[in-house]
């Protein structure tokens, strides 16, 4: 059977990937992990000095998080992954329960699996794609003692109602905020909440080393027990008061994270304002659904994820990305698959989170950065429109 022509009039022969004219012949940058002088210089000082492993520079990088942050203490650490392995091991004990996102990046949950605990996956809200908490209240058992809820894509949970589970059933709370660098809730930032809440430096987060991880706690004692797990258990030169980890950052990666951090206010303020312009364009197409705030929280918009409504489109999701590049428009999925679906968590998978299996086939992110022109987004609102003009179902 011969393939019906597509007459130039329709809207989808006017679309790049079937030959006609891009928005944009230059692609959006997608992200924007880049360094400047300041950076390099504050790396190079640091090699200069000889003092290269972890001392100064990651000692300033803490006390000033932790300050941004409003929480008491601030811990370097090599990366995010290990930030909650020490979070975990200071907090839970082998057999427990721990609730967990079913919607994440694995690494919040294989962490618990690694410390020996159940991972008991909770749903996500269709709005906000943040953890369920009405879903959580019905996880919960006798056996429950954490929970390890992820402020995903840059914007926090409900965490009035987690903290609120969590003191009606004695639970301790650990907060992953690898993509929420100064993100906020009820006017306070979020390392003033829960047992522990941590950070990843990797190089395309919102405050990016290239490597390296951060945790702030409000307990001196569980910050003196994560200390002692991040360096061998090591109370003073070769006396070793517990077994632990080599989980040190190092001041290089320390230097960096300060020289950025001076920048990351101002280019917080750019994503907000960027999510802002994202949102006013999506509410004129059909279809196409900007993500949701959680009440009471403030942004900070590590990934924006739109979300499709299929039924609206003729199109699957990755074929209106597809479109969408060859316009000008680059696209990312997070994540192409659930975490409660991955193979490795298959164990703990009782198919009861249907949200999250869902969600999968029906996201997609724009660039989100702190470096969006006005022709940036000119591209973008035009190359959503065709693109959405086209599939109109």
């Amino acid at each position: 059977m011969s393939t019906p022509v597509m007459h130039a009039t329709r809207p989808a022969a006017r679309l790049a990937l079937n030959g006609g004219t891009p928005v944009s012949a230059t692609p959006v940058p997608f992200m924007k992990p880049q360094l400047h002088r300041a950076d390099i210089d504050a790396a190079i000082a640091v090699l200069e000095s000889g003092m290269l492993r972890a001392a100064g520079r990651c000692e300033e990088l803490e006390r000033r998080l932790a300050e941004m942050s409003d929480a008491r203490h601030g811990l370097t650490c090599s990366n995010g992954t290990t930030a909650l392995q020490l979070a975990y091991g200071a907090l839970f004990s082998p057999g427990d329960e721990i609730l967990v996102p079913a919607w994440t990046y694995i690494a919040t949950v294989s962490m618990v699996v690694a410390a020996g605990c159940t991972p008991v996956f909770v749903d996500c809200l269709e709005d906000t794609f943040q953890m369920d908490p009405a879903d959580a209240v019905r996880k919960v058992t006798p056996r429950t003692r954490g929970i390890a809820a992820t402020h995903l894509y840059g914007c926090p949970v409900d965490i009035d109602a987690f903290q609120s589970l969590a003191a009606k059933h004695g639970l301790k709370v650990v907060y992953d905020a690898a993509q929420s660098h100064l993100a906020r809730y009820a006017g306070r930032g979020i390392g003033a909440f829960g047992g522990a809440v941590t950070y990843s430096f990797y190089a395309t987060k919102n405050l990016g080393t290239g490597e390296g991880g951060l945790l702030t706690v409000n307990d001196d004692a569980l910050a003196r027990e994560i200390a002692l797990l991040r360096s061998h258990g090591e109370t003073e030169k070769y006396l070793h008061e517990r077994i632990g980890f080599n989980y040190r950052m190092n001041d290089i990666t320390g230097a960096i994270g300060c020289s950025r951090l001076d920048r990351l206010p101002a280019e917080t303020a750019a994503r907000q304002a960027a999510a802002a312009r994202f949102d006013a364009v999506l509410a004129d197409i059909d279809g196409l659904a900007s993500p949701t705030v959680t009440p009471n929280a403030e942004a900070v918009w590590h990934l924006y994820t739109v979300k499709m409504d299929l039924s609206r489109f003729t199109c699957t999701r990755d074929e209106f990305c597809a479109a969408l590049k060859a316009e000008g428009v680059p696209t990312a999925v997070h994540y192409p698959r659930a975490t409660v679906d991955q193979p490795a968590l298959a164990a703990w998978n009782r198919h009861d989170t249907p949200v999250a299996s869902s969600l999968s086939e029906r996201v997609f992110c724009l660039p989100m950065h702190h470096a969006l022109t006005e022709d940036h987004f000119r591209v973008i609102e035009g190359s959503l429109r065709k693109v959405a003009e086209a599939f109109r179902a």
